[in-house]
């Protein structure tokens, strides 16, 4: 293989490289929801706690409600739009309710 050719074969495979990595990166990149709970709030509430028969959870305004009770109650100060971000992560991985109202990020957006 010629050296131009050889040069612009190992250009390519790195910038791939590159992409791929990435890519990657930004998949596994924590919302700011999740970095806000698992900071603040997993320490007292595993996931058993979200499946539980009596969860008062049940819904889209009724979680974002104990989300705000909750860091409150802990003196976080957070704005309401971490306290949305917060149930916007805990719906999209626990919960899956419809959500009516206070969407963040890309449900925004849609």
């Amino acid at each position: 293989m010629k050296p131009a050719r050889r040069h612009a074969a190992q250009a390519l495979a790195v910038a791939a490289a590159l992409w791929c990595s990435a890519a990657l990166a930004q998949e596994r990149a924590p919302s700011r929801g999740e970095l806000l709970y698992t900071t603040h709030c997993v320490a007292c509430h595993t996931t058993q706690m979200h499946w539980r028969d009596r969860k008062l959870a049940t819904d889209w305004p009724s979680l974002k409600a104990q989300v705000q009770r909750w860091q409150a109650t802990a003196r976080l100060d957070w704005s309401d739009a971490d306290v949305t971000e917060v149930a916007r992560f805990l719906n999209d991985t626990i919960y899956r309710h419809p959500q009516t109202s206070g969407q963040v990020g890309w449900a925004a957006v849609r």
